[in-house]
């Protein structure tokens, strides 16, 4: 039997180590969208890969309003390590400027712990459709769109998706017109591009890459500030678009994970030293690569700061589109 006094000694130094802390309380990580996506995926690899230094990690699926149910459960939390959330571009820095009523406070009502993933998006065409107007590059569109204004249109998943808003972008940016057409998701917005009833659609690349190599869209340029790796041979739009207004064009999707405002500083780098350790692992890696996305680890900072960035652009983009949701 151990004496009173060594069993207090060993209790206080285990209460400073990662295992104490993880095994005291499961950590449960809010996914703010329906299972089976690719955030929701993206967290379950991250918590099977994180309980070696955290212990038992939840992860627990809270969808609706945009994914504002989810991360408003986080920032109303307990700031003690034990809540975290998978939020994205949408949750803190789209649906702020998007939605009449928000639940919680974007900058102030959350502790930004590391960005996960930056996922490119695609600027496609309907192959037969650029064929026949001639364009097979960034500069043919926005020289074909300056010509016909209001003549090409473009879908997207939603008012407000991320797809609608990177098109507003892109017509700000390159002085151009083209209608938007909202379709009830992803999905709808795709079929219709294939069936040649709209034009272009700024596309997730995984969802469209199968299409891409097939032959049935035509890749112009990804999204993002830098090539994706998955198809290295089609340019960014900054660089396909230099001279033309878009060299600083760059939206993608991204999620990171947050805790509740007011985390303590020892907590908030345990949490990111455990994270950014399983998003180093090959399991994650792989998991980041269906999504034809690369993992990206940041410390706290800078995924602050980042998010801060994030929200400041979408507010005229948000603004310049019209959209409003209740």
């Amino acid at each position: 039997m151990i004496p009173r006094r060594h069993a207090i000694a060993l209790a206080t130094l285990l209460a400073g180590t990662p295992l104490a802390y993880a095994q005291a309380k499961p950590i449960r990580l809010i996914v703010p969208y329906p299972a089976g996506g690719p955030l929701d995926a993206m967290a379950r690899a991250l918590a099977e890969r994180a309980k070696d230094a955290l212990g038992t990690v939840v992860v627990e699926n809270k969808p609706g309003a945009g994914g504002n149910i989810g991360a408003d459960a986080a920032a109303k939390a307990a700031p003690d390590g034990h809540t975290i959330v998978m939020g994205a571009v949408a949750t803190h820095a789209i649906n702020p400027w998007l939605y009449a009523k928000m639940p919680y406070d974007a900058l102030r009502d959350f502790t930004p712990l590391t960005l996960v993933a930056r996922v490119p998006n695609v600027l496609v065409m309907n192959v037969e459709t650029a064929r026949r107007l001639g364009i097979a590059s960034v500069a043919d569109l926005v020289a074909y769109a300056r010509r016909n204004p209001g003549r090409l249109n473009y879908g997207s998943g939603s008012n407000g998706s991320a797809g609608h808003l990177a098109g507003e972008m892109f017509k700000a940016q390159a002085g151009v017109f083209m209608v938007h057409i909202p379709y009830a998701g992803g999905a709808a917005a795709q079929l219709a591009l294939l069936s040649g009833q709209v034009d272009l659609t700024f596309d997730n690349l995984a969802s469209a890459a199968a299409n891409i190599r097939a032959g049935k869209l035509l890749a112009l340029a990804v999204t993002t500030d830098k090539r994706s790796g998955a198809m290295p041979d089609v340019p960014t739009i900054a660089e396909a678009g230099r001279g033309l207004g878009l060299d600083r064009f760059q939206v993608d999707t991204w999620f990171g994970l947050f805790g509740p405002a007011h985390l303590a500083p020892d907590v908030t780098q345990r949490l990111n030293r455990a994270f950014v350790d399983a998003l180093g692992s090959p399991e994650v890696k792989a998991r980041a690569a269906t999504m034809m996305a690369e993992t990206s680890p940041t410390t706290p900072g800078q995924f602050a700061e980042f998010v801060r960035a994030e929200h400041a652009k979408y507010g005229p983009v948000v603004k310049a589109s019209g959209a409003k949701l209740q």
